[in-house]
């Protein structure tokens, strides 16, 4: 049986994430780093807690999404 990692090449340090899916659904935070588990991360969150997450379970905030499309189209 072959065994598949997801990997996520999307976020790096510093990206500001929010928590799409699971128990934390919602919450906002910085990206640190990817862990040893390459499907899961750690974000730190807004009251300075760090946690690991699913990878899938991330996206980019929308206002670092935002920023991305003004820096693409120079606006």
């Amino acid at each position: 049986m072959i065994k598949y990692n997801i990997v996520n090449p999307v976020f790096s340090e510093g990206d500001e994430v929010v928590l799409t899916a699971g128990p934390y659904e919602g919450t906002p935070g910085v990206f640190l780093r990817v862990r040893k588990d390459v499907n899961w991360g750690d974000i730190t969150e807004r009251n300075g807690t760090v946690r690991a997450h699913p990878l899938v379970w991330l996206a980019r905030s929308r206002s670092t999404a935002a920023q991305s499309v003004s820096d693409v189209s120079g606006t």
